[in-house]
């Protein structure tokens, strides 16, 4: 079959397009991090908070708040269950696992929660949704997000019914076949009347699905709370991610994993669930009509628009072109642009977006030391946003093969590799749309559509599709290369552009913190408050080295106090002539307010989390789920309400040393 030859075509000349640029970083250990950072950028703007940040709306009841189903009203359903009325009226276990083609998703309820405990809510998150503060203590908002109620009238068969989603994906780089929401069901789409955004709510522990594969739909205490967490604590730094409404206890539920564990249920929300994954199912089923469907479906529903989509690039990707950062968009979507054999038609520019989408969110994973821990392509959103939080941390010693799953061994997922991994993800992405991508201006012929590549067509559309996706590709990395710049810019405090920050500053700084072990957003945050006066002399420069040491001193192989002093105060040379360059010599105060919006004092740190869970599984304690989550929701305080000032310092304070650098795995 020429779909056969297409798919093996292209995975032959993607793999040797691409593959190295993926296995480079695994297989070579380099000396200094300008090298480092040269391997992150060569794999490689769109996207934005994922709410908002006007505090002033009031809000709606939960019962008034706007709700549609747009996903499930232009999507196939799964064929054994075609309405909301066959998938009620089935018995609740015959909703468990199973192979599903030709849809995806499945019309499917929650699993009901005995005697839930309302665990924690995120104000941020009730206030982007549109949900009016208070609502949170209604006996309907606890029943909603324990899975106890649904906007759906069995007696009318009216309003929303909940569904699960279908994909698969590659895990670990080998094909796994159908995942799916193995236990996350949706419960409907809300619209916040004041913002017109529109969220998907959906429920992570909430009971078998189709897609349950041998699990038992339910999700343990401990991974629902580091969810709760990190999905509003990313947002608060502005790094795109899926969000967290409200974490549950659901007591009667014992669950099994390593051990016998208590359930949650987090009821989190996001403008698309959808993955690259989501395209995978389909392209391993040779489903080119869905694929197409799919991808109207994102570009219609999930963006804003095929309008919305960027044009094609006047000039090679650049990470310093205006063209490549801010490209021109409105393209009508019949018109195809470019020149043969590398003309973009409106799939094309969508691949495109997603790409830039997910070059812009890693550039953040990276300035902020954020490491998702299982970047597998069912965890990689079509929308740019964190997703599906597992073994997941935040660097503590500033280590680029760190990861924190455990079950990593090959470091496929360590920090440094993340944006080639991305990339690797896209990569598989572009396989699976490359028949749209390849077509050209004849993507809307009638032939096309309905029978499929010709076969004397082929080669120029395999041409077409990898010359594209070659390009996507340097467009990923100067994207990627120009939201990190201009991160690490904000984070050191300049203000100006030097092309030699990168190498003289900002790598040597990366450098020195490795050879010594420093922590790395406490390396940020602890350069705000030091003023160009401190830094006059060399001693001067030495005695602030200390700064930034761990409480018990110098660490780091072969290092002792007086090499490290001389280490950091070499650099804190360079910063100060810097920073005199853009602040002259009165602009302490003011710098300083600037780098502490964008260097936070507080992250969820793998060691705060664990004894966050500790507290609240074992100690029974529930306050402290609010005083964390008023530190996440505000990370760039200096101070909080919490009403424990000595805990507030303490998870902002040095890590201890036993608990750094923390792995778990992927059991949840």
């Amino acid at each position: 079959m020429i779909d056969d030859i297409l798919y093996k075509t292209f995975r032959a000349l993607l793999f040797s397009l691409f593959s190295y640029m993926l296995l480079r970083p695994l297989l070579h250990r380099p000396l200094i991090y300008k090298a480092r950072l040269a391997q992150m950028t060569a794999h490689v703007a769109n996207g934005a908070v994922n709410g908002s940040n006007n505090s002033d709306a009031a809000g709606l009841a939960l019962e008034d708040l706007p709700k549609s189903n747009v996903f499930t009203s232009n999507l196939p359903p799964d064929p054994e269950f075609k309405t909301p009325s066959d998938s009620y009226k089935a018995p609740r276990e015959d909703l468990g696992p199973r192979m599903v083609k030709g849809a995806l998703f499945t019309f499917v309820r929650p699993e009901e929660t005995s005697d839930p405990e309302l665990l924690g809510i995120s104000p941020a998150a009730l206030r982007d949704i549109g949900i009016r503060s208070g609502e949170e203590e209604t006996s309907e908002f606890k029943s909603l997000v324990a899975g106890n109620k649904i906007f759906w009238d069995p007696s009318t068969e009216k309003g929303i019914y909940p569904w699960a989603q279908c994909y698969g994906g590659y895990q670990f780089g080998s094909w796994a076949g159908q995942l799916g929401d193995g236990r996350a069901i949706s419960l409907f789409e809300s619209i916040n009347p004041r913002t017109k955004t529109r969220y998907e709510i959906q429920l992570k522990g909430a009971g078998k699905t189709p897609y349950s594969r041998f699990a038992d739909g339910k999700a343990v205490l401990r991974s629902s709370i580091r969810e709760f967490i990190v999905s509003e604590a990313l947002n608060a730094l502005r790094i795109p991610s899926t969000r967290a409404l409200a974490l549950t206890l659901t007591p009667n539920s014992r669950v099994r994993r390593e051990r016998i564990e208590p359930g949650a249920i987090v009821a989190r929300f996001a403008q698309s669930w959808l993955r690259i994954g989501t395209f995978d199912i389909l392209r391993a089923r040779g489903d080119r009509k869905l694929i197409r469907t799919l991808a109207t479906y994102v570009a219609e529903n999930v963006y804003q628009g095929w309008t919305s989509l960027p044009s094609i690039l006047p000039e090679p990707a650049s990470s310093t072109s205006s063209s490549t950062l801010h490209p021109f968009r409105n393209v009508p979507p019949e018109k195809t642009e470019g020149e043969s054999p590398g003309e973009e038609n409106r799939f094309a520019r969508l691949y495109r977006e997603i790409a830039r989408r997910n070059a812009f969110t890693v550039a953040y994973w990276q300035a902020y030391g954020f490491t998702n821990g299982v970047l597998n392509t069912d965890n990689t959103s079509l929308l740019g946003l964190s997703l599906d939080f597992g073994p997941f941390a935040f660097l503590d010693n500033f280590d680029p093969s760190y990861t924190p799953n455990h079950d990593d061994h090959a470091l496929r997922y360590s920090y440094r590799n993340q944006p080639s991994i991305i990339w690797w993800n896209l990569v598989r992405l572009g396989e699976s749309m490359g028949e749209l991508i390849g077509a050209g201006a004849t993507v809307d012929d009638e032939q096309f559509i309905d029978k499929g590549v010709a076969k004397d067509f082929a080669p120029e559309l395999v041409k077409r599709a990898e010359t594209i996706i070659e390009r996507v590709g340097e467009e990923y990395k100067a994207v990627f290369l120009a939201e990190y710049t201009r991160l690490m810019r904000k984070r050191f405090g300049l203000t100006s552009e030097d092309p030699k920050d990168f190498d003289e500053l900002f790598s040597d700084a990366l450098d020195v913190m490795e050879a010594l072990e420093l922590d790395f957003n406490h390396f940020f945050r602890r350069l705000c408050d030091v003023t160009v006066s401190d830094l006059g002399t060399d001693d001067q420069r030495k005695k602030m080295a200390g700064k930034f040491f761990h409480a018990e001193g110098v660490t780091g192989l072969g290092n002792n106090e007086e090499k490290a002093r001389r280490k950091i105060a070499s650099w804190l040379g360079k910063w100060r002539t810097r920073v005199l360059e853009d602040w002259g010599e009165d602009g302490d105060e003011k710098r300083e307010m600037e780098m502490k919006k964008a260097n936070p004092k507080f992250v969820p740190r793998s060691w705060v989390l664990d004894e966050l869970i500790q507290r609240v599984e074992h100690g029974g304690e529930r306050n402290v789920i609010d005083q964390v989550m008023e530190m996440a929701l505000n990370p760039f305080n200096d101070e909080w309400n919490t009403g424990d000032r000595q805990q507030e310092e303490r998870f902002c304070g040095d890590v201890p040393r036993q608990n750094r650098q923390m792995m778990c795995s992927c059991s949840s």
